[in-house]
């Protein structure tokens, strides 16, 4: 039997994926557009300015949804222009919602 969330809600298999996003993503909404296209999928994470320009995006839920979400940060939200987005994949590790630091 595969395990999901836990709840019931998500069957089946979890991933999880850190993006390095670069390019013209800070001070654009990027993190809260980031957790809006994320919640929209049931998919859990985090968003945070990196000193370097670059917003680190981790995503943790079904395998569709995190690439759906993944999809959407090669775009970005409006006022963004978004040059490389670098897909890492992690260990699951159980996150519940998406922070914004």
């Amino acid at each position: 039997m595969s395990g999901g969330a836990g709840d019931g809600s998500q069957p089946g298999p979890l991933v999880r994926r850190r993006a390095l996003v670069s390019g013209r993503v800070q001070g654009v909404f990027f993190r809260d557009s980031s957790r809006q296209q994320a919640a929209g999928r049931g998919v859990a994470g985090r968003a945070r300015n990196l000193p370097d320009g670059r917003v680190e995006v981790v995503l943790e839920g079904p395998p569709e949804q995190v690439a759906a979400v993944l999809a959407w940060l090669r775009q970005g939200p409006a006022y963004a222009r978004v040059e490389t987005v670098e897909v890492t994949e992690e260990p699951v590790q159980g996150l519940r919602g998406f922070e914004i630091a």
